[in-house]
Formats: structure tokens, C-alpha cells, sequence
């Protein structure tokens, strides 16, 4: 499985379709409803039977000031570190420009 991860408009789907296989984008949204770390890791499972995840990073701002939200982006982050444990190769994107964090990229 390819992680790949980055900021909104980053260009991680433009960069997936040059990939072939399944491809599952915005997990992070799903992990917001998660309640408990055997449901995260059970939801971390699941996605990492697809060919390509595509996670949009939400660390990066502003702490919401709602409980909720911050549990969301909590969630969210922990998701992301189980699927780049899980993956063969983890991308992150930024402006358009791919970096490998981990592992090698598939041959297109």
C-alpha cells in the first residue's frame, strides 16, 4: 500500500492517478468518528487493503478551540500513523512535489 499525505490542494490525487490499483482518499474524515484505538486500528486494517490512501494533513494549523474538533484532528493523526507503519511507501506532497518518506514508489 502507498500512503501518500500533505496539505489540502497539494496535489496527492493528481499524483495517485499515476499510479494504477484501488485508491481511497480523505481517511482523515473518517477517523473523526472514531471512538476508540481498537476502532482506529480496526479502520487502519480496513484502508490498508486499498492500493493507494490518500490523507490530508491536519496538524498543521490552527488547535480548534472545540473539544471535539481537536479529537477529530487527535484521531487523525494517529490514523495516519498507522498507515504509514502499515505502508511500503509513504509520499508526502507539498506545492505539487512528491518526497518519499518511506520506501520506494511503484513503477507507474
Amino acid at each position: 500500500m502507498m500512503f501518500i499525505t500533505g496539505p489540502l490542494y497539494s496535489g496527492k490525487r493528481t499524483f495517485a492517478r499515476k499510479f494504477r490499483g484501488s485508491v481511497i482518499a480523505d481517511v482523515q474524515d473518517a477517523a473523526a468518528e472514531i471512538q476508540t484505538p481498537e476502532q482506529l486500528e480496526a479502520l487502519a486494517r480496513e484502508l490498508a487493503e486499498y492500493d493507494i490512501v490518500i490523507a490530508t494533513e491536519v496538524g498543521g494549523g490552527v488547535v480548534p478551540m472545540d473539544a471535539g474538533e481537536r479529537a477529530g484532528r487527535e484521531a487523525a493523526g494517529r490514523l495516519a500513523c498507522l498507515l504509514a507503519a502499515r505502508a511500503d511507501c509513504v509520499v508526502q506532497m507539498f506545492c505539487g512535489i512528491p518526497t518519499v518518506l518511506k520506501g520506494e514508489l511503484p513503477s507507474c
